[in-house]
């Protein structure tokens, strides 16, 4: 579970200087410049290549424990610098982070194992992520990092946005808001080449179109949610806002630690038992957190800050999800769905407690022990039963890049 040494993703300032960097090196065909502000006062940058009148805009740092976009970014710049067929075809217009308050309290640059990346981990409520707030709250209510990136939407008028993700744990996979046809065999190429294992039963994408493995296209109208529970529509966040210029968004997922258990098409063979235990575990878990927390925080005052909120809001979301999946799953159910579930229903307890032991070792609250353990006993699983390997960071990075120039050439056509 170690990576190579050396590797380590970059800050938002370093993602700044390096971007300020190739504007002043190559100035007639790139520019950086202040797209917005977020809550706490901090710039908002967008960098640009080519002029050319049809543009692709991609997304990066959305969510703040999702790193790896900010490499991609450079690396997509450097090429469209280097290439000039890719300027010809559209302009570039790359957004280095979407959240800068978030990733500025997500400080895991290299993280040596799950529990290392979770020591320092901070993912927001979902009403203060950039790309989800609008899904969520009122017009008037957006956050300003929204905001932003909604006006540079208006501005560019993308045919293609795309938006770079990061799992911790898993395999790849993309989210599109309409298909793109020919896609999904570059897509898969891709992964086979750099031994990333594609997330073919996302649950993200849960009730999907599949258009090819790992592939899922969002359906249209408005049926019913598979997961009911959650508050978040896909349909009423950012994604949807490049359609009203005529264009489309990606969703680029790379996994940070790969597992192959979530890219086994065979039928689970028991999936209905195994959801239901995944049901049962994260009721458990959310518990011994919930009471953790309600130990603690009578002495915790004034700690209802963006780590306590995101921990609340991981929290909150556990007991509509375990109804959900307490239903069982349907005959035929794939080992890759099953696996895709067992790790998101790990994923939301570890999160809280993650943040919540934050607060308590800033404290020194005599609690902090317990969390700790719980914290690292659920790392450990996680990784041990997925069999986690590193995906060396160049290649998380080039598999990304390689997917946006796809979805940038096949969604060209398509247009």
């Amino acid at each position: 579970m170690s990576h190579l040494t050396g590797q380590r993703y970059p800050s938002v300032p370093e993602l700044i200087g390096s971007a300020r960097e190739l504007a002043a090196a190559q100035p007639a065909l790139c520019s950086l410049s202040q797209v917005g502000t977020s809550r706490a006062g901090q710039p908002v940058h967008l960098l640009s290549v080519g002029h050319a009148t049809r543009s692709v805009l991609v997304v990066a740092g959305a969510h703040a424990n999702e790193p790896t976009g900010g490499s991609t970014v450079l690396e997509l710049a450097r090429r469209a610098l280097d290439d000039s067929a890719l300027r010809a075809a559209c302009s570039w217009h790359l957004l280095l982070c979407a959240d800068p308050d978030g990733a500025g309290l997500h400080r895991s640059p290299a993280p040596r194992s799950l529990l290392d990346y979770h020591r320092h981990f901070f993912r927001p409520a979902g009403p203060e992520q950039p790309e989800w707030s609008p899904s969520i709250l009122p017009p008037d209510r957006l956050p300003p990092e929204t905001r932003a990136l909604t006006g540079v939407i208006d501005h560019v008028r993308p045919y293609l946005q795309i938006s770079l993700h990061a799992t911790e744990l898993g395999g790849s996979w993309v989210q599109l808001t309409r298909d793109v046809p020919g896609l999904a065999e570059p897509f898969a190429k891709s992964a086979a080449a750099l031994h990333i294992p594609l997330e073919t039963g996302a649950s993200d994408a849960t009730g999907w179109r599949c258009a090819g493995p790992g592939v899922h296209v969002m359906p249209d109208g408005d049926g019913e949610a598979a997961f009911p529970s959650l508050p978040e529509d896909p349909r009423c966040s950012t994604w949807h806002h490049a359609h009203r210029y005529g264009g489309l968004t990606a969703v680029v997922e790379v996994p940070m630690w790969a597992s192959d258990l979530v890219d086994d098409p065979a039928p689970h063979p028991a999936p209905d038992l195994a959801v239901r235990h995944i049901a049962r575990r994260l009721r458990v878990q959310a518990g011994q957190v919930e009471e953790i927390l309600a130990e603690a925080l009578p002495r915790l005052p004034g700690a209802d800050g963006p780590l306590l909120r995101g921990a609340r809001w991981a929290l909150d979301l556990a007991p509509g999800l375990a109804e959900d999946w307490g239903r069982g799953a349907a005959p035929g159910t794939t080992v890759a769905c099953v696996g895709s579930l067992d790790a998101f229903g790990r994923r939301l307890p570890l999160r809280a407690g993650a943040m919540l032991l934050r607060l308590l070792r800033a404290a020194e609250d005599p609690a902090a022990p317990r969390l700790q353990a719980l914290v690292t006993t659920w790392c450990e699983s996680f990784a041990d039963g997925f069999r986690a390997r590193w995906i060396p960071l160049e290649h998380q990075v080039e598999h990304q890049s390689r997917t946006v120039l796809a979805a940038a050439r096949q969604a060209a056509w398509a247009n």
